[in-house]
């Protein structure tokens, strides 16, 4: 995957148009359209402006990593080290930090509710 592929694959994730993107980081939809297509390439500081919009890193467009740009996402770093430990794990101990997780998460919930 390319770097203009990268950009509209994110642009779509997050339900944006090429308009509402160029609107976002400065630049006209048509030119959203030439980097998407590969037939201009961004330079460094719009290149950054699309990452902030995409909530991603600037590696992540140009090279693709994908734990790039699940650490853009994730600013514990801890948890990522967290989760990157239980990604090794079988699918039953997975499942289980999953269920514990949730338990969690659904515990927070009602105690919000009951204040």
């Amino acid at each position: 995957m390319n770097i203009g592929e990268r950009i509209k694959e994110l642009r779509t994730e997050k339900k944006l148009t090429q308009g509402e993107l160029a609107a976002k980081v400065g630049l006209t939809y048509i030119q959203v359209g030439r980097y998407e297509t590969q037939k201009s390439a961004p330079s460094s500081d719009v290149l950054q402006k699309l990452a902030q919009a995409l909530d991603t890193t600037t590696d992540f467009l140009m090279m693709g990593s994908q734990d790039e740009v699940v650490a853009a996402q994730l600013t514990d770093k801890e948890l990522l080290r967290l989760f990157k430990q239980v990604e090794q794990l079988s699918p039953e101990d997975k499942h289980l930090v999953k269920t514990f997780i949730d338990a969690f998460l659904t515990k927070r919930q009602i105690q919000e509710l009951a204040k």
